[in-house]
């Protein structure tokens, strides 16, 4: 594994959700494949459970880590050909060299502008990085994707499941913001390639990116897309059509305990975090017995664990 950027990245899921249930069982098992590395982590933007699970991880493969507020007065350019008189400091081109100097994997976490989609769905922060730098990347996010946390997710999915192939649906819930589509797009992308049947539910207008969706099934009606499922997966996202917009707010679509009692399959409720608390989801939800969204926080650390050990062996 060269990049992880993507699902595209990984060529056996079965086999890499295995190292990550085996690392979880003995963390510190390959604690010296990463002994005399080091990872620098960019973040472009704030950070929780990304920042505190990839150091982690990173450490318990014996890595050193050294983690960067990238947003925090670092003002590069992307263009090419740029005449920089204006804010950009440093071109990409000399930043991703450089810092491969001091880093053997780059970790970079960037979020999408939400102003202009198809500069948003270029990836330029990621693909900038790959191009320019001799270190190889991981995605922590990026402007359409989240592999870390969809890696996490199945992992989770795979914990949990009562039957071989499970129904998971992923359902928009509403928010007072508008976010990304990266966790949404990721989460499909990667179920897509997982051993269950996945089905997302979404008022209209919401419909994610073909490139995503292709081959999905789609159900508007929210309680027709729960009947019989063993997991949900709330996410608001903004609308991918009138790009970076909200479009409704309905209440009716927020995750209630009778939705998941008598519309679900006593089903399981999942969430990336952080999540609004009787916005998104209410409280009896979060705090009941079926609700895994810690559990699936925890699975975070051994995900980013089992990539970097992929990527530190192809070195």
């Amino acid at each position: 594994m060269k990049n992880f950027t993507s699902a595209k990245d990984v060529t056996d899921l079965a086999g890499l959700v295995q190292l990550a249930r085996d690392i979880k069982a003995d963390p510190f098992r390959f604690r010296d494949v990463g002994k005399e590395k080091t990872m620098v982590l960019l973040f472009f933007n704030p950070s929780l459970r990304t920042r505190l699970s990839t150091e982690k991880a990173a450490l318990n493969l014996g890595m050193q880590v050294i983690s960067m507020n990238a947003d925090q007065g670092w003002t590069l350019e992307f263009e090419e050909g740029a005449i920089m008189n204006a804010g950009s400091a440093e071109h990409v081109k000399e930043a991703a060299a450089v810092v491969s100097q001091y880093a053997d994997i780059i970790g970079i976490r960037t979020f999408p502008g939400l102003k202009d989609r198809e500069k948003d769905y270029t990836e330029q922060v990621i693909e900038a990085f790959k191009k320019y730098a001799s270190a190889p990347i991981v995605s922590l996010e990026s402007a359409t994707r989240h592999p870390l946390q969809s890696l996490a997710d199945v992992i989770t999915i795979e914990e949990f499941k009562k039957r071989a192939r499970p129904k998971v649906v992923l359902s928009w819930a509403p928010h007072v913001r508008a976010l990304p589509q990266a966790v949404p797009n990721s989460f499909v992308e990667w179920m897509k390639i997982a051993n269950v049947d996945l089905v997302v539910t979404n008022p209209e207008g919401y419909e994610l990116a073909d490139e995503f969706m292709d081959g999905v099934q789609l159900e508007y009606d929210q309680q027709k897309a729960f009947e019989g499922a063993d997991f949900i997966y709330a996410k608001n996202w903004s609308s991918y059509r009138e790009y970076g917009q909200i479009l409704s707010q309905d209440e009716a679509w927020r995750i209630s305990q009778d939705k998941m009692v008598n519309w679900a399959n006593n089903a399981y409720f999942m969430h990336c975090l952080p999540v609004r608390r009787n916005v998104v989801v209410e409280d009896a939800v979060l705090d009941g017995p079926n609700s895994i969204v810690i559990k699936q926080a925890n699975n975070r650390t051994w995900a980013a664990q089992a990539v970097l050990k992929k990527v530190l062996e192809e070195m």
